[in-house]
């Protein structure tokens, strides 16, 4: 049960270190407290856990443009980030974690603001069917985050100069090009402002919890810890991995998300694999090379390798029974 809640204010917009932050602060909730972080992040690419960053970002035209490359904790696909974009974090642990109760903050703190919007799928926010809020989920020993974006003035030029977006999966979408999915909050009221936006989140954020949140100071913050953390996600291991040689790639999207695998084969075994998924449930996802490796290259050796990850509830079931049925139907 929440009895305590409490809001933090990134003082800047450099990516590593706000990514740094959220982990940190995931890490130190505590039971029964809800904190809310408010953060900006400066011309960003951020990429889910499990994406394979070439495939879904021009990463050689955002970095030669001044731009970053993030790779976050949780899963979800691709977003792009700039100023006219705020960015929340809920951090609870996993006992007082209500995925309902922290969408109206954002529901009813966009109501003040004159705009009715909506959930919509499996992790969006939107507004007369066009998308502003796209969330995305993590989870760590009872420690969990429910974070997500704001459009409110975003440069849509640059959202569709720098992602890459597969045509499969513009067309499950039901649209045409990434700027026709996404809206600004501007659209709807012009007077909309990032500091006004803040403080109907604020406000929202204490309605509905019906308790005055206290604001986190940065010298309650080790920055020490917050260093490390900044290194990490800046790190080019974290952002790109260990590219490995492949020759064997399979790859379809479904309604949970898409899947990619890429296999190296040597004398009839799986030896090395990537796997790359925009799915919510990267811990499913980042097990599926652990269980591949020494595999029989044969579709149904690879598809009874699946039945060795656990599935913790129905989702994570989906995912195993569509992911044995594609390995099922491969010619190898």
């Amino acid at each position: 049960m929440i009895k305590r809640t409490s809001i933090i204010f990134s003082k800047q917009n450099d990516p590593y270190k706000n990514l740094a932050l959220e982990e940190y602060l995931l890490l130190q909730v505590e039971e029964g407290e809800c904190i809310l972080y408010l953060w900006q992040n400066r011309q960003t690419v951020v990429i889910g856990r499990n994406q394979n960053c070439f495939k879904e970002c021009k990463v050689e035209e955002l970095e030669k443009d001044g731009g970053h490359l993030v790779r976050r904790l949780s899963g979800g696909g691709a977003v792009f980030h700039d100023l006219g974009n705020l960015n929340f974090t809920f951090l609870v642990r996993q006992e007082d974690y209500n995925l309902e109760r922290q969408l109206d903050v954002i529901l009813k703190a966009v109501q003040k603001l004159g705009i009715q919007a909506e959930k919509s799928g499996r992790n969006d926010i939107t507004v007369d069917g066009q998308k502003f809020s796209g969330n995305a989920f993590y989870n760590t020993n009872g420690h969990c985050y429910h974070h997500g974006t704001l459009l409110l003035s975003v440069d849509m030029d640059n959202l569709s100069r720098y992602l890459n977006v597969s045509a499969e999966k513009l067309q499950s979408k039901g649209v045409a090009s990434v700027k026709s999915r996404v809206a600004n909050l501007t659209q709807f009221n012009p007077d909309i402002t990032v500091a006004l936006m803040c403080e109907k989140l604020v406000e929202a954020f204490g309605e509905v919890y019906q308790c005055n949140p206290k604001e986190i100071c940065n010298s309650d913050i080790n920055q020490e810890q917050i260093n490390n953390l900044t290194q990490k996600f800046s790190s080019w291991d974290w952002k790109f991995g260990c590219p490995i040689e492949f020759n064997y790639e399979i790859s379809k999207r479904f309604d949970w998300g898409d899947i990619e695998l890429r296999l190296k084969i040597n004398k009839g075994q799986v030896n090395e694999v990537t796997a790359f998924s925009d799915a919510m449930n990267p811990h499913f996802i980042a097990q599926i090379p652990d269980v591949m490796i020494g595999a029989v290259f044969s579709t149904e050796g690879l598809a009874k390798q699946i039945d060795k990850i656990p599935v913790i509830d129905e989702v994570t079931r989906k995912m195993a029974d569509d992911i044995k049925k594609l390995l099922l139907e491969q010619s190898i």
